[in-house]
């Protein structure tokens, strides 16, 4: 292959073409995230989600070493069934590109991708991190530096609790990197709704985030993300003493078996998995869904506000 230029599902093309409201999706979700076959499955529905409220879905991901903003249902199919699907952040992606391989965008990559096709609103799960061990490790997700120089608003549920809360939210203020809760002051813990940790910033409807977003190009000065930390609703989190004993029981693990670096968070996932017997799994589908139709709700009001401005 010698022609690595992004390719555009036929929708997502015309979509960006008439300037209707577009939401990058990611595809690590997929492929890496949920299990067989349930993945496919919430991968649809995601998709139809953003549909539901009004935007076109564009999930992200590479297909024979070929980038697709708006991957079709078969190309869906493929990254969501196939063994050997690589996790791609932006450092893999020409690497992954010039080996042909198939390949699933992390948060880092698929923002840095949307924003490249003129996407200004993505919805995913939950963010990357600073991890517990840091200070040893230096082990920080590459989504937090991504966010910093790409201009996108990323509606998530925060960070899972399994990182460092506290360190992450330290990390995203001194990248200059927005959060803004959605009808909160208070960070979402992902699979809880409160993680402990006050925000700064709220806001109460789509359209209050369609100005910020509009501010902020209009300003030319911050050029990093925009994090809409959107929790679920306290009848819909894992129960939180649930949540704390399967946490404290994960951590004594980590320890017990030696478990560090990369492998800590997966480690951790499917300790919640197995100990919730399968709440978390379940939690998690909420969440995402959830953020798909919060994310289509933000580009629409934004699509709204500049046919008005134009």
């Amino acid at each position: 292959m010698t022609n690595f230029h992004l390719r555009y599902g036929t929708e997502v093309a015309e979509a960006l073409r008439q300037h209707r409201p577009v939401v990058a999706l990611e595809s690590t979700i997929v492929s890496h995230g949920l299990p067989r076959p349930d993945n496919l499955t919430v991968a649809r529905q995601i998709e139809q989600a953003v549909r539901d409220a009004g935007a076109v879905p564009a999930t992200i991901g590479m297909v024979a070493g070929e980038l697709v903003v708006g991957l079709d249902d078969a190309e869906l199919t493929r990254l969501a069934t196939a063994d050997g699907v690589t996790k791609l952040s932006v450092r893999d992606l020409a690497v992954a590109a010039a080996t042909g391989a198939d390949g699933a965008t992390t948060v880092a990559a698929t923002s840095a991708l949307a924003a490249a096709a003129g996407i200004r609103v993505f919805a995913t799960g939950g963010l990357g991190g600073v991890h517990r061990e840091a200070a040893q490790t230096f082990d920080e997700s590459a989504d937090l530096v991504a966010l910093a120089s790409t201009p996108i608003a990323v509606v998530c549920a925060g960070v899972k609790s399994i990182l460092d809360v506290g360190a992450t939210l330290e990390r995203l203020e001194t990248l200059g990197v927005t959060v803004v809760g959605y009808r909160t002051r208070r960070f979402p813990g992902f699979f809880i709704t409160d993680s402990g940790f006050d925000l700064d910033w709220s806001a109460d409807s789509p359209e209050l985030i369609a100005d910020i977003l509009a501010a902020r190009e209009q300003h030319g000065v911050q050029h990093g993300g925009l994090v809409v930390a959107h929790p679920l609703p306290t009848d819909e989190q894992l129960d939180p003493q649930l949540h704390d004993r399967t946490l404290a029981e994960g951590l004594a693990r980590l320890e017990r078996d030696g478990i560090s670096g990369k492998a800590v968070t997966p480690y951790l996932l499917a300790h919640f998995h197995s100990a919730t017997q399968g709440a978390s799994l379940a939690v998690n589908v909420r969440i995402i869904l959830r953020n798909a139709d919060l994310a289509a709700r933000i580009a629409v009001a934004a699509a709204r506000r500049a046919d008005l401005a134009a």
